[in-house]
């Protein structure tokens, strides 16, 4: 422990990584140098982060946070997604560092084996399910799954689905008031 953030002996943080306090960084990861990681975030084993993580963020094993990602607070990130930064990757024609940014708002969940396209914003408290590909915008508080991932319906803060018919819902588990006329989809009437 150095300045209250856990690094396991066989992860690898390069000079200039900025973990912040409590943070913990488990097996076999690799946090580059130029990686910004809040405070009391959870990186599980084996990722890989060139981003920036807000606080409070939790990536479970085999999570890759490249170049160009920023994660708000609270975004939990599922086991095996991965975010891309290149949309048309050449090994022959680097791209040096011109990477596309993905911008992911606070709360935002992704289920395992999720893979988001880089240009993309996911909304806040969006919930993206298991094994979706997203290759659009995500709007607050909306449950997307599939491949390419489609609007199913919205979910509240607390991560509980609410039914399609409400104009003023009030969530049974966490109290979160919502009108529908706020909460926004392109392309959903």
């Amino acid at each position: 422990m150095k300045n209250d953030v856990y690094i396991h002996p066989s992860a690898f943080v390069d000079n200039g990584a900025k973990i912040g306090k409590g943070s913990k960084i488990w097996h076999n990861s690799h946090i580059t140098a130029s990686s910004i990681i809040g405070k009391k975030c959870i990186v599980g084993q084996n990722c890989y982060v060139d981003g920036e993580i807000g606080e409070s963020c939790k990536l479970q094993n085999n999570v890759n946070v490249y170049s160009g990602v920023r994660l708000e607070n609270f975004v939990f990130c599922g086991p095996s997604m991965t975010f891309t930064n290149d949309l048309n990757p050449r090994a022959k024609y680097p791209k040096n560092g011109k990477w596309i940014s993905t911008y992911v708002k606070e709360g935002a969940s992704f289920g395992a084996g999720c893979v988001i396209l880089c240009g993309i914003t996911i909304g806040k408290w969006a919930m993206i399910g298991a094994g979706s590909v997203v290759t659009k915008n995500i709007p607050d508080y909306g449950l997307v799954y599939g491949n390419p991932a489609v609007f199913k319906a919205w979910v509240c803060e607390c991560g509980e689905k609410m039914p399609n018919d409400f104009k003023v819902y009030k969530c049974e588990k966490c109290g979160q008031k919502y009108k529908k006329d706020k909460l926004k989809v392109e392309g959903i009437k």
